[in-house]
């Protein structure tokens, strides 16, 4: 079983494509281009202008049609061409459509954006078309600059540039769309905006006749949050999805009077909402995947009370904070809407009796909030209700067969509860008033038996009935049901018995029946595409001709079951395969080496007992990006073919007898490697430096190893290593040795894993000071080699380590200080080392015992027993005291007298020194003297002179 939880984006996507199969069309974006008037045709009566037959070959000569999509554009009349529409009055080209849905459809279950049946190439310009009032070059994949000339079509009506996913096409700017004055429709999706993201507001609102304007993935990053002026003034479609402005949401988006349909999805934007947002004309506002906040009831109700009537037909707020009750009351909405979809917010609280208020839904999603109670039978007054989701949340009590009295335009039920603490009551014998299309119930209390009441939904084409405590055979009115199911899981009960050998299945289905206590031999079911049957007791061999017989296969997990003999050959040789684990079985012998699934994305055969040296075809597959072979018994060296897996991410070789060096092509070639695990085997020599080159390395483990020589100081630039999210596309779990313990960890939280491991090995030298440039580290271990040196000064500066393992090696120095600022620190080993002082205090270090410093005969302090050399007593620290004072006074006195000294010679030959050497200074210095004396005998004269004079007056 292959888990995408977590991914809520994927997880709606998925919703979406079921709600296709249950209701029977795929959404619409819009209807506006099949409703747009033409008048234009091909018409034969008419022979096209030679100019812009001209032109239309020119425009040609710059494309790339694999596919002959354009084979029909030879001879002289091009209003006959594919995709060219002329006018049947004067020949004129008034039409272009070259769109391509078999492109989109192809490419996006591809992995590969080289495909065949799309058109490509850069696009020219059209200026000889003057009367071109529709072009459609949509779903394509373009690529290069959108001529700018296109805004010389000043007769454009229509505008669908909308490209694949990825932005292949861009533009400079936007100015060029103040040319198109009478255009109505403008699709961008998917093109490349970013250099436009400053002025393309004020571009698009110079069109005053648009109606519908599309802006989706078209990496905007900015939005104004004041328009001074709307010229919007016929817009009924906007749609800005999937742009990064990460601010708050500005007013004017919901001012625009005449917008019908609103789509801001995954736009970032944060906060609440606007104050009384809600258009009275809009009918459809989707906010999905935002992280807006507020009180749920405020919303519904609030925002829609100045409104006489409510038009809003579709609300889709999928994805964000809010939060609150649902409200008692749904105003003016009762009447109006048609879907709700509220998933994946903080709801809480029950579900209200006025749910049954809401006379037309049609849809209703609370999936994966946390809302609790008991469900209320009112919910069975919606009787147009045809999509009912209330999955993940943590009801109670009991579903009865009241609850679904006047559902019967019901197509598709989801219910589960976590808490698990929700029962359904239904009669064997009931006869639900509903027949539907898929059903999905988890997590409830349903068991043991397979409730007899879902063999009269005649038109199931999907069942999941997973947890939910189901532990007799799969009853043969289920497999009977299998001709038109396309869906059927069952995962995680407690079914047991044999399946059928063989049954007939629909194209193209998944069937998930893991974790449960099936056995016998392994079935063969044509048209399977998804089986995965793995936590069971399946024994014997993997039938010889697999290959042959499930031929359409795309993922098959047959792991953690009691399989034994050699991988047939058919197997590896299915073309369309993209996902193999045959892990934990008993599997043994040599692993073909003729791989042919060109699709193949990830494989796991760990676990077993094979048996050979590396398969190099596995290299061979282009889109490889997961391999797992740990614990088996390859051998030998690794094969130079293994620079082909370019694109391997995950890479787990541990627990093998592999030997020799480790390639420095790994740090060449495989640069994708986000973890990489080659844990017990018999590599030896130097760990190559080019390893530093693995920017996205976040997991590295070598440990258990014969490596020698020193730790490549170039690890600090494992840029990997300094951030705390990496966005993997991991399915895989990883087995690795955190905190003294072997974990695993599945492919959700491998992604938060950033750890370093190079224990047991002959590795010498030390740790380079700048190992610590590696914030993020949360495992460091290199215990059991020979390493020398200092523990890095800064290794505080690490600090979401949670693991740190120094130990059996030949450290020496003090324990840095700053070790005591590592408060995630949860498992630190420092033993047999040659280190001495005190051992820090505070915080983390508080919790250690002392085990984790033993072998270090110079250690001291808590919570080793020997005492440091610090006070004991009072009269011990007096004496210190005492001590340290007088020494203390004895280099005060001599830095006095020294001075002294020095002073008085320094300033003796300044000045006498130089009266000796200069007799021009020595004879002005001694004539300055005389003065002076002069000056000194005439003043005391005239003072004595004076005091005499005072007497004899007296």
């Amino acid at each position: 079983m292959i888990a995408f939880g977590g991914n809520a984006l994927f997880d709606s996507l998925l919703d979406d494509l079921l709600e296709i199969n249950v209701l029977g069309s795929a959404p619409q974006k819009s209807d506006f281009l099949g409703r747009f008037p033409l008048t234009s045709c091909n018409f034969h009566g008419v022979r096209c202008i030679e100019k812009e037959r001209r032109a239309l070959l020119k425009f040609k000569e710059g494309l790339k049609d694999p596919s002959g999509f354009l084979s029909s554009w030879v001879g002289h009349d091009c209003c006959s061409w594919k995709g060219v529409g002329c006018s049947n009055l004067t020949g004129e080209v008034v039409k272009l459509d070259l769109s391509n849905p078999n492109c989109y459809l192809k490419y996006s279950s591809s992995y590969s954006p080289d495909n065949s049946s799309c058109l490509g190439g850069k696009l020219g310009p059209l200026n000889e078309l003057q009367h071109l009032n529709y072009l459609n070059l949509s779903y394509n994949t373009f690529s290069g600059m959108i001529p700018p000339d296109f805004g010389n079509l000043s007769n454009l009506h229509v505008l669908d540039l909308h490209s694949i996913d990825y932005p292949f096409t861009w533009v400079s700017d936007l100015n060029w769309l103040s040319g198109l004055s009478s255009l109505k429709f403008l699709d961008l999706t998917c093109v490349n905006l970013s250099l436009a993201t400053t002025h393309w507001l004020q571009a698009v609102n110079m069109l005053p006749s648009l109606l519908e304007l599309h802006l989706a993935e078209t990496e905007l990053q900015t939005i104004p949050l004041f328009l001074p002026h709307l010229n919007f003034t016929s817009l009924s479609v906007l749609d800005l999805s999937g742009n990064f402005y990460g601010s708050q949401a500005p007013q004017w988006l919901f001012n625009i009077s005449t917008v019908m349909e609103l789509t801001l999805q995954g736009c970032f934007f944060e906060g609440p909402l606007p104050s009384m947002i809600i258009g009275c004309n809009l009918r459809h506002l989707d906010l999905s995947f935002n992280e807006f906040n507020g009180e749920i009831s405020e919303l519904l109700v609030g925002s829609f009370s100045r409104c006489r009537t409510s038009s809003l037909e579709e609300l889709v707020l999928l994805g964000n904070q809010f939060s609150g009750q649902l409200p008692n009351s749904w105003g003016h909405l009762n009447n109006s809407l048609r879907t709700l979809n509220l998933q994946s917010n903080s709801i809480s609280g029950p579900l209200p009796t006025s749910i049954g208020e809401l006379s037309k839904i049609e849809k209703l999603d609370l999936n994966s909030n946390k809302m609790n109670g008991s469900i209320p039978k009112s919910l069975g007054r919606l009787t147009e209700l045809k999509w009912l989701r209330l999955g993940g949340n943590d009801w109670e009590g009991v579903l009865s067969q009241d609850h679904f009295q006047g559902l019967s335009k019901l197509k598709m039920l989801s219910i589960s509860s976590l808490n698990r603490l929700f029962f359904l009551n239904l009669s064997p014998d009931w006869v639900p008033p509903f027949s539907l299309k898929q059903i999905i119930i988890t997590d409830c209390n349903l068991g043991p038996k397979f409730p007899k009441w879902i063999q009269t939904q005649t038109q199931l084409e999907s069942i999941s009935l997973t947890n939910v405590s189901i532990s007799e055979a799969i009853p043969s009115w289920l497999w009977k049901m299998c001709a038109h199911i396309w869906e059927l899981q069952l995962y995680y009960n407690q079914i047991g018995g044999i399946l059928p050998s063989s049954l007939v299945f629909p194209a193209n289905v998944m069937i998930d029946l893991s974790f449960n206590s099936l056995e016998g031999p392994l079935p063969l079911w044509p048209n399977v595409s998804y089986l995965y049957l793995a936590n069971n007791s399946f024994s014997g061999t993997i039938p010889i001709n697999i290959g042959q017989i499930m031929s359409k296969l795309r993922s098959l997990d047959l792991s953690s079951n009691k399989l034994n003999g050699s991988i047939p050959s058919s197997l590896v040789k299915i073309g369309s395969l993209r996902y193999l684990s045959l892990s934990k079985n008993r599997l043994s012998g040599k692993v073909h080496d003729q791989w042919m699934g060109e699709e193949m994305n990830s494989i796991d055969l760990s676990e077993n007992n094979l048996s050979d040296v590396f398969p190099a075809s596995l290299c061979s597959l282009p889109y490889l990006f997961e391999l797992k072979l740990s614990n088996n018994n390859f051998f030998g060296k690794l094969p130079i073919s293994l620079k082909n897996c370019k694109k391997l991410v995950f890479l787990d070789l541990g627990e093998n007898k592999l030997s020799g060096s480790i390639p420095k092509l790994i740090g060449e070639s495989l640069l994708s490697l986000q973890e990489l695990r080659l844990r017990a085997n018999q590599f030896e020599g130097n760990i190559t430096k080019k390893l530093c080159r693995l920017q996205e390395l976040h997991v590295l483990d070598f440990a258990q190893n014969n490596l020698s020589g020193p730790i490549p100081a170039c690890f600090s630039n494992l840029n990997g290593m300094k951030s705390r999210n990496h966005s993997g596309q991991e399915t895989f779990d990883m087995e690795l040795v955190q905190k003294g313990r072997k974990l695993t960890y599945n492919q959700r939280i491998i992604q938060f894993v950033n750890m370093i491991d190079l224990s047991s090995n002959n590795l010498s030298g030390g740790i380079s000071e700048d190992i610590t440039n590696l914030s993020a580290l949360v495992t460091f271990n290199v215990s059991n080699n020979h390493l020398t040196g200092k523990i890095p000064q800064k290794i505080g500066d690490m600090r979401y380590l949670e693991t740190l393992d120094l130990s059996s090696n030949n450290f020496s120095g003090q324990i840095p200080l700053g070790m005591s600022s590592l408060t995630y620190l949860s498992h630190l080993n420092l033993s047999h080392n040659n280190l001495f002082g005190q051992i820090p205090s505070g915080n983390q270090f508080a919790t250690f015992n002392e085990s984790i410093y033993e072998g270090n005969l110079g250690l001291c302090g808590s919570p080793l027993l020997t005492k440091c050399e610090v006070a004991t007593n009072e009269e011990d620290g007096d004496h210190r005291s005492h001590n340290g004072d007088d020494k203390e006074d004895k280099y005060e006195k001599l830095g006095l007298f020294v001075s002294i000294a020095l002073g008085f010679i320094v300033g003796f030959w300044s000045v006498c020194g130089s009266l000796v050497i200069k007799k021009t200074w020595r004879d002005a210095y001694f004539e300055f003297l005389k003065k002076v004396r002069d000056w000194i005998i005439v003043l005391v004269e005239v003072n004595m002179n004076r005091v005499q004079r005072t007497i004899a007056r007296d």
